[in-house]
């Protein structure tokens, strides 16, 4: 035995992990470029639940192959998977992260990758500074995550609710005690999910647009399980 669980996607690209966790990401270099300190943004999440928060994990992944799928993406997808130039200027400086000890945080002295490299933010011609709530960063992250899951479900590039929701908790951490992306909107509320991601589409930007599936979902008050 392996101690793995197979789920079964349909052939596409970035099938559904990758699919899920770009958005995420891509949200959370946003906000680095908004001006949000990355060890807050990584606070956010690993408060919310996550194992690891994501631009930590995009250091640890390695940037290089971190960001290889998002051109995959937008060329399957279109604009909604464009990457914030963030990746580009890290990856222009030679910024691999832990394996060339390089990245977003710093890997020399004693304590290698617990401090953020504050020499990122010269680099990204921004000046950190916290103005917007943990709730808020983590809101928006893992909102633009269930927008993408739904529409892999409707798309058929899972099988199901429930296997969408074990592929999110094993593939990428996400917070298992949450259930997964689709047992969590069940809780929210299908309609409370569209609500926010229709007040950030106002709000920040266009790409929060609710996926066409969600909204009939809230019209009709249905329910993933």
């Amino acid at each position: 035995k392996q101690g793995k669980t197979p789920v079964v996607v349909k052939d596409g690209a970035g099938f559904y992990v990758n699919r899920i966790l770009a958005p995420y990401m891509n949200e959370a270099a946003s906000l680095i470029m908004a001006g949000e300190p990355i060890d807050h943004i990584d606070k956010a999440l690993l408060n919310f639940g996550f194992p690891v928060g994501p631009v930590k994990l995009l250091d640890e992944v390695g940037i290089d192959v971190g960001t290889k799928i998002i051109p995959i993406l937008m060329d399957a997808f279109g604009e909604r998977f464009n990457a914030p130039s963030a990746f580009d200027k890290v990856l222009a400086d030679d910024r691999k992260g832990k394996k060339n000890k390089k990245g977003f945080y710093d890997y020399s002295g004693k304590k290698p990758g617990k401090a953020v490299d504050e020499s990122i933010y010269p680099l990204l011609g921004i000046s950190p500074s916290k103005s917007r709530s943990e709730s808020e960063i983590s809101e928006r992250c893992v909102l633009m995550m269930l927008n993408e899951a739904a529409r892999c479900l409707d798309e058929g590039v899972i099988r199901s609710a429930r296997d969408g929701d074990i592929g999110a908790i094993f593939g990428i951490g996400f917070p298992p005690f949450l259930g997964g992306p689709f047992r969590y909107m069940d809780q929210l509320g299908v309609a409370k999910v569209v609500e926010r991601l229709n007040y950030y589409a106002d709000k920040v930007d266009a790409k929060f647009k609710p996926a066409t599936v969600l909204e009939t979902m809230a019209a009709e008050n249905a329910t993933f399980y």
